[in-house]
């Protein structure tokens, strides 16, 4: 059983947790992933589903006959805890160690064989892919019809990405701010129809372009009064709040704190350095 005190309501505090403990390395080249199929499943569930699996982790097992069949995350998610946990403990490497600490010290190399055990195997019907995503186990291909790859195109992706495009007053101030403040990485293209400056981090590109001489420049939500300029899908709203507020940007309205009643989907709003608001949300995945 886990040793360390977990909150009790706030599932998402405790993947940033571990998140952090498997991100520094020393730990079996899939633990991350399972965290991550992990998490995504119980995103999928219902708060109260998840509140479950809190006091499943709390040593509770006076659980309601209705969490039977998802029984097998609450157990998968608890040796992910024991297994981080033991990891932060072989980290710890005393200066003079006992016999004692030394066998110890064996015995948590050991144990870590059996917690890699069911790493990304499939749970619940779902199985873990390498892209993040978890597809239905135990059903056959459906048979392809060459007509409807005809109307969709065929397997060649040709549109491979977007992005949002900025018009700005001032395009290397913005760029300045998108560098230092929210982590982006920026290529300047002058030689181009369009002179413009395109920023990417992870999966998200967005194109700054320079306003013309006499052109007033006014974010959208103002322009169109809707509530924000850019909307971003991101998976760990809490490590990413923690950044940017550590980076200095202003946030117009912060993620909330989870309750029982509170669905999956958090997020958070940030104002950037010429006025525009930029939604970045927790997807659902179902």
């Amino acid at each position: 059983m886990p040793s360390a005190d977990y909150p009790e309501h706030d599932i998402n505090l405790i993947f940033d947790h571990l998140n952090d403990i498997l991100s520094a390395g020393d730990s079996s080249e899939n633990a991350l992933d399972e965290m991550l199929f992990l998490n995504r499943l119980f995103a999928a569930l219902p708060a109260e589903g998840v509140e479950y699996g809190m006091r499943f982790l709390h040593g509770h097992r006076d659980l309601p006959s209705s969490c039977d069949e998802i029984m097998p995350l609450y157990i998968r998610f608890v040796n992910l805890i024991e297994y981080c946990e033991t990891i932060e403990k072989l980290r710890d490497i005393p200066s003079s160690p006992t016999t004692e600490q030394i066998m110890e010290r064996v015995r948590m190399n050991s144990s870590l064989d059996e917690l890699e055990k069911p790493f990304c195997k499939p749970l619940l019907g779902f199985k873990f892919n390498k892209d993040n995503t978890y597809d239905p186990v135990g059903k056959e291909e459906p048979e392809k019809d060459n007509s409807e790859d005809e109307k969709k195109g065929s397997g060649l992706h040709l549109m491979n990405s977007s992005a949002q495009v900025f018009v700005c007053d001032d395009i290397l101030k913005t760029a300045l701010f998108y560098e230092k403040k929210l982590g982006f990485e920026a290529v300047h293209l002058d030689d181009e129809t369009m002179p413009h400056i395109r920023l990417s981090r992870d999966n998200i590109e967005i194109i700054l372009a320079a306003k013309k001489k006499d052109e007033t420049v006014k974010p959208l939500r103002i322009s169109y009064g809707i509530p924000y300029d850019l909307y971003i899908y991101v998976s760990e709203p809490m490590l990413l709040q923690n950044e940017l507020i550590n980076s200095g940007v202003t946030i117009i309205r912060p993620l909330e704190d989870p309750g029982k009643d509170q669905g999956t989907n958090r997020e958070f709003v940030i104002e950037d350095i010429d006025g525009r608001h930029i939604c970045f949300s927790q997807r659902e995945f179902i």
